[in-house]
């Protein structure tokens, strides 16, 4: 996942601002990370440079 993608990603729930958090980056690409929504207070998973958006209830 880029960088700029945070500048228009949104929470899916609530529509707020995402805070990224990383855990993994290589050529400013983003592997390994999270999304984080303070309203909701849920992280949303980016593995392999894939960001997981889908609402809590929906990814159990």
């Amino acid at each position: 996942m880029k960088r700029e993608l945070t500048e228009i990603l949104a929470c899916p729930v609530c529509k707020g601002e995402l805070e990224l958090s990383v855990k993994e980056e290589k050529a400013k690409e983003i592997i390994k990370g999270s999304l984080y929504c303070a309203k909701c207070k849920v992280h949303y998973p980016i593995e392999d440079a894939i960001p997981n958006l889908l609402p809590p209830e929906e990814s159990a």
